[in-house]
């Protein structure tokens, strides 16, 4: 587990790509709050504020890129592309081949659950780095790495398509069963800056799929995600009338 400070020119600059002016900053964005519990004289806080103010530029400049980016697609394609390039999945799975995590400072708990590899603190570290490049380098810089780190695969999401998870399963199982989803949190926690939910999708009274996610929203794609793929695989038969 890493336990002293950063030296950024080794490790996360070099990372991220950008020389920091304020080379703390960038630092500050990789402190989870675990770690504070067991360093109560570390210097910095956690980096959810970063993350707060990352996720909102995050958004802004997704939104600007591919407004401009594709003149001819509806609002509700542009809605459903944003969402899947910022989804966490997406999002981990940049910080991931980024190495970010290993520049994490956790506590030994989480390092030990497996916190280097979580998908929800990649995506939030995600966040947090993009926080700290709008703060130090402005919109600019931010809106480059943006380009460079996650912006590169909105020709492939497009592709894949852009209809979002719940739409498509709603219109394959309506076709297939003349069923509609239907969703229920099974369960949910965390202090508000951290809450998360699961939350499944049935089919009549049977369970197809599953989902966890830090809003209602992205835990119900999830689930509609898993309920696809299980509906793809060929597992799922016509639910009774009994269910």
């Amino acid at each position: 587990m890493k336990t002293s400070r950063n030296d950024p020119e080794k490790g996360a600059e070099k990372i991220v790509g950008v020389k920091f002016r304020n080379p703390d900053l960038l630092e500050n964005a990789f402190v989870h709050r675990s770690y504070l519990n067991e360093n109560s004289d570390f210097p910095f806080p956690s980096n959810e504020r970063l993350e707060f103010l990352g996720d909102a530029v995050l958004e802004q400049i997704v939104s600007d890129f591919l407004y401009h980016k594709y003149p001819s697609l509806p609002e509700g394609e542009l809605t459903a592309l944003r969402a899947a390039l910022v989804k966490t999945e997406s999002l981990s799975e940049e910080s991931r081949r980024l190495g970010l995590g290993k520049e994490l400072l956790l506590s030994k708990g989480e390092e030990l659950g497996g916190g280097r590899d979580n998908p929800y603190l990649l995506a939030n570290t995600f966040e947090s780095v993009i926080g700290a490049l709008y703060l130090d380098q402005g919109l600019d810089e931010t809106k480059q790495f943006i380009l460079r780190e996650l912006l590169y695969k909105a020709e492939e999401s497009l592709r894949a398509g852009v209809k979002d998870p719940k739409s498509r399963f709603q219109e394959i199982s309506q076709a297939r069963f003349g069923v509609t989803p239907n969703y229920r949190v099974l369960k949910e926690w965390g202090p508000a800056h951290e809450h998360r939910f699961l939350i499944a999708v049935y089919l009549k009274s049977k369970k197809i799929g599953e989902g966890e996610g830090k809003s209602k929203k992205e835990a119900e794609g999830v689930a509609a995600e898993k309920a696809l793929e299980s509906l793809s695989s060929g597992k799922e038969s016509q639910p009774s009338s009994e269910e």
